[in-house]
């Protein structure tokens, strides 16, 4: 019998609010964070509409590691702190080689590397800042974390794209299941909001021009958004040993792939990745009160998941409370499925569905209930997580109540 995984602590950081429970709140009344961008260095882009950090916290994280950190790590750091505050756990000389980090992410470092491209093309500089190799590396974030908590045990970081999240989740997961530790801090952490990344999604295509509304017939696309969504995993024996309050399980683990084209998703793919995600966990369809959609606001995107989803429920589809909380957050890539990590926990703990705001008019292609603009109250026994890349990569979570 494999290892119980529980959360024992979140943590986050997005243009919703500077930590989980300012972020729950803001979906909780549907407030959605999308709007103008406030970057100068964005002189030409068509788009500029994004969902922004407007100020960081005071973090209280030192200077000296502040300074070897892109912005995508330090978001990181600081979800990963409250999260770990919120458990209660520290690292000290027996448990920190029981102790590691998983985090996501889609873009790294683009900040770093649009900094130096500047500075040596622009303004004539002869070389690059001294920290930009360890800070533009996918795995820094995790890195960063690992050593400002003082986490020893497994420690690395997943990159695949809006799945990123999803992925440090389930491989977090893995590891105690595998009993390579007790406690893995684990979620995903994004900054994509600088010129060269907008230009190449503005490339695409894809890009709203005002705000994201998922699933609605009238949607224009996805909009782009920084941030970071971290949890404290722990085995459900360690966590009931030391008394911890256990927020939720995360009860299965879906991972599928496409293998059809690098940017058009197929039904089949997410499909599986839901099928493996419910078997995995030992869940009915019918035992699933809530989905957070990847819902991302494109067209095809939103007809192809509700397909999916309905080939996965059945008749319970009609039942099931979806919502798309990127319509309040954005996209945040790699950051993604941890911000919406937050809200399924929260779900369950509080027996409400956050909504999918913008929503204004039916599609008959996404004919879901998708919990249109107003959050409802219900039980939430277990909820589902989806995360769907570019590449073909799709990762599905399964949370349930304690």
């Amino acid at each position: 019998m494999q290892k119980r995984v529980v959360i024992t602590g979140i943590g986050g950081i997005c243009g919703l609010g500077n930590d989980a429970a300012a972020i729950w709140d803001a979906m909780r009344a549907g407030r959605s964070g999308i709007g103008p961008i406030d970057n100068p260095s964005l002189h030409d882009l068509k788009v500029k509409t994004g969902c922004e950090i407007k100020q960081l916290p005071d973090h209280g994280i030192d200077r000296k590691q502040v300074v070897s950190m892109d912005r995508f790590s330090l978001l990181a750091v600081i979800a990963a702190r409250e999260a770990m505050r919120q458990s209660g756990l520290t690292a000290h000389a027996d448990n920190t080689y029981r102790m590691g980090a998983v985090v996501g992410v889609g873009v790294a470092g683009f900040e770093t590397i649009e900094e130096n491209y500047r500075a040596i093309l622009l303004e004539g500089r002869n070389r690059a800042a001294i920290f930009t190799v360890p800070k533009v590396m996918p795995g820094a974030a995790a890195g960063q974390v690992s050593m400002n908590l003082g986490l020893r045990g497994p420690v690395f970081g997943a990159t695949s794209a809006c799945s990123s999240a999803n992925h440090a989740i389930s491989s977090a997961v893995d590891q105690i299941r595998l009993g390579r530790a007790d406690v893995m801090v684990a979620g995903g952490t994004e900054a994509p909001l600088v010129w060269g990344v907008l230009k190449g999604w503005e490339a695409l295509r894809v890009l709203s021009p005002d705000t994201c509304r998922p699933f609605s017939a009238d949607r224009a696309g996805l909009v782009l958004g920084e941030g970071a969504g971290m949890a404290v995993l722990e085995s459900y024996d360690h966590a009931m040993a030391r008394g911890a309050t256990i927020l939720a399980e995360i009860a299965g683990v879906g991972l599928s792939a496409d293998a059809s084209d690098i940017v058009a998703p197929t039904v089949e793919g997410p499909e599986a990745a839901m099928r493996f995600c419910l078997a995995d966990a030992g869940l009915n369809p019918e035992d699933v009160d809530y989905l957070n959609a990847h819902g991302t606001g494109t067209k095809a995107n939103d007809q192809i998941e509700t397909a999916a989803i309905k080939r996965v429920f059945g008749d319970h589809a009609r039942s099931l409370s979806v919502s798309s909380t990127k319509s309040m957050h954005a996209h945040c890539l790699g950051a993604s499925g941890g911000l919406e990590m937050i809200a399924c926990v929260m779900a369950i703990r509080d027996g409400l569905v956050p909504p999918t705001a913008n929503y204004r008019e039916p599609d008959p292609e996404c004919d879901l209930d998708v919990t249109p603009n107003t959050a409802r109250e219900r039980k939430v026994r277990a909820a589902l997580s989806n995360s769907f890349a570019f590449g073909g990569t799709n990762a599905v979570l399964a949370f349930k109540a304690v």
